[in-house]
């Protein structure tokens, strides 16, 4: 079931010899449940690509569909209703608001769109996470990591029709990077969740189920990996290890 679709999208910025061709005819298909990395240089194109599939921004030209919807047919109020309620995302700044607590962080979306959170569904997504001891703590009081699984937390909690992920590991040092992905990529696994991350890193890239390559503002490659592959993958990232094993001393529990 194809979740997310982009038809000849184009973001062009000035006009002339100064024009810039952000995207350039981009056509991308996701499928449901599946983990895509999009992988590129910085002025590749691969941020403005997320923020057209998450329509935080508008293209020149092109369609850009999530769970069957055009949203760019959308009008501006109707788009950010449908973003609160389908698109989940996961900045490398964690963007957590710091005078609400852990809980209140991760409900936040929901509550502004007046629904009520799934409470066995958040507490699976929690304690997945390793976030059941800091659900009282402010954002000050955790380290980059933790804050980081709380914004992988808020992301999953509306069960969004697809995560974003922009460089999510941007600011965080190469052991509590490869513990956040570790753990984005089982609760993909986990909840049957779909997930897009943009990413410079090849090696974080090797985790994803399909990587796609573009260079400027043109996709020029995305082959799918066979299950095997994939696993293999994983194993030489993580050491060999997986993040539902390792134990409650371990660092996905700090």
């Amino acid at each position: 079931m194809r979740v997310l679709k982009t038809t000849a999208l184009k973001k062009y910025y000035g006009s002339g010899h100064n024009q810039v061709k952000a995207l350039d005819g981009v056509d991308l298909e996701v499928e449901k449940g599946e983990f895509v990395a999009i992988v590129g240089t910085s002025g590749s194109g691969k941020s403005t690509l997320l923020h057209m599939l998450g329509g935080l921004d508008y293209p020149t030209s092109g369609k850009v569909e999530v769970d069957g919807r055009d949203i760019f047919s959308l009008k501006k109020d109707a788009l950010c209703i449908f973003r609160r309620r389908k698109i989940g995302f996961v900045f490398q700044s964690y963007n957590l608001v710091p005078v609400l607590i852990v809980y209140e962080n991760i409900v936040l979306p929901i509550q502004l769109d007046g629904g009520n959170p799934d409470e066995v569904y958040i507490q699976n997504v929690v304690k997945l996470l390793g976030l059941e001891e800091k659900l009282n703590n402010l954002p000050s009081q955790l380290s980059s990591g933790q804050q980081q699984r709380v914004a992988i937390a808020r992301a999953l909690a509306a069960k969004p029709a697809i995560l974003l992920a922009d460089e999510p590991t941007g600011n965080l040092d190469s052991a509590t990077s490869q513990d956040v992905l570790e753990l984005l990529k089982v609760s993909g696994e986990r909840f049957s969740q779909t997930i897009v991350m943009i990413t410079h890193n090849e090696e974080i890239a090797q985790l994803a189920d399909r990587i796609v390559r573009i260079e400027d503002g043109k996709i020029i490659s995305g082959t799918r990996r066979t299950p095997v592959q994939t696993l293999a993958a994983r194993k030489k990232s993580s050491g060999g290890g997986f993040p539902e094993q390792k134990g409650k001393g371990g660092a996905y529990y700090g």
